[in-house]
């Protein structure tokens, strides 16, 4: 008696859990207004509580059976949303970026080169660019942190011996008008997209416009390994052009796509829960080598802070040279 009592406990946890799923999908991903996604997410939770409370009053394996049918029927409408590039994008990723290889050289299509003046007042510019790896000389992490300490948007910037550099950064891509949500994107409620832009049009409107707080730490990579990295990053643009892809906030984010990628380098990369708490991913890059190790990672940290020198400087002035003028 006690056991079946503690079976049915169990089986109404767990219908609980998953119909708390299930409502929140109902919210992010059914179509129609806020009036639909709110009717039918409170319609869904109340048929899960009645049938979780009639399978525990009556102790009726039927509820459950019902239950399994409705969620079953619920996966499957769910494995029916596919990702897609063909929607209404906010300006700055509304073109994908792509890239052709060609010996030593690649050329990028649809590198971003934005001015910002406000997250809504910008002169919009696209490029293609031609980027010479027997150049290629530097390879920087960069951390923008814009609330909590243990949460910051990861990009990886590389740096060419003319003095140029360019931006690669995996985000969300958001339809017009639409903000960012973390728990959304748990829900295929965005699209991901692989940026490549600018410093000053990148990092620059996170510190000057946006207010978040950035570090740059240049890596310890040789040069085969940068340009694999790189090489990397035009492959995953590539697919994801012609084969789109959900974001998701703990699957497939920023740090952790560039840590699939950097696996594909080195293989014995250890896996680590910083790579989900991306805001002590300097603590995980010390550990592992990637950066200066002859400091202690606080003291690297507060030497690769880039903030107060963006902030200093204007428009038309060298932000790269400005933002490592003195950098570790």
């Amino acid at each position: 008696m006690i056991a079946r009592m503690l079976l049915f406990g169990l089986l109404a946890l767990a219908s609980l859990g998953s119909g708390a799923w299930g409502a929140l999908a109902l919210w992010y991903q059914l179509p129609g207004g806020t009036v639909v996604k709110l009717l039918g997410s409170v319609t869904w939770s109340l048929v899960v509580i009645v049938l979780a409370g009639v399978a525990i009053s009556r102790r009726s394996w039927l509820p459950p059976g019902i239950y399994l049918v409705l969620y079953a029927l619920l996966l499957l409408w769910w494995s029916s949303i596919a990702p897609s590039n063909l929607r209404d994008w906010a300006d700055d990723v509304s073109r994908p970026l792509t890239g052709r290889i060609e010996g030593h050289q690649v050329v990028l299509d649809n590198v971003r080169d934005f001015a910002w003046r406000a997250d809504t007042d910008y002169d919009a510019h696209w490029e293609t660019r031609r980027y010479d790896l027997d150049h290629l000389v530097t390879a920087d992490a960069v951390l923008s942190y814009w609330g909590s300490q243990a949460i910051a948007h990861a990009m990886i910037s590389f740096g060419f011996d003319d003095g140029r550099h360019v931006v690669f950064s995996v985000e969300i891509r958001r339809e017009r008008g639409e903000q960012y949500s973390a728990i959304g994107g748990f829900f295929k409620q965005f699209e991901t997209t692989l940026v490549a832009a600018d410093e000053h049009d990148i990092i620059r409107v996170r510190t000057n416009v946006r207010g978040e707080d950035d570090y740059l730490y240049p890596l310890r990579m040789d040069k085969p390994a940068m340009r694999e990295l790189f090489l990397s990053y035009v492959h995953a643009a590539n697919r994801l052009a012609t084969t789109p892809a959900f974001y998701n906030t703990l699957t497939s984010n920023c740090t952790t796509i560039v840590y699939h990628m950097a696996r594909q380098i080195e293989p014995r990369l250890p896996w680590d829960i910083r790579l989900l708490f991306t805001g002590y991913l300097p603590e995980y890059l010390h550990a592992v080598g990637a950066v200066d190790r002859s400091v202690p990672v606080d003291v690297l940290r507060e030497r690769s802070r880039i903030t107060e020198r963006a902030r200093r400087t204007r428009a038309t002035d060298d932000f790269s040279r400005a933002i490592r003028e003195r950098a570790p």
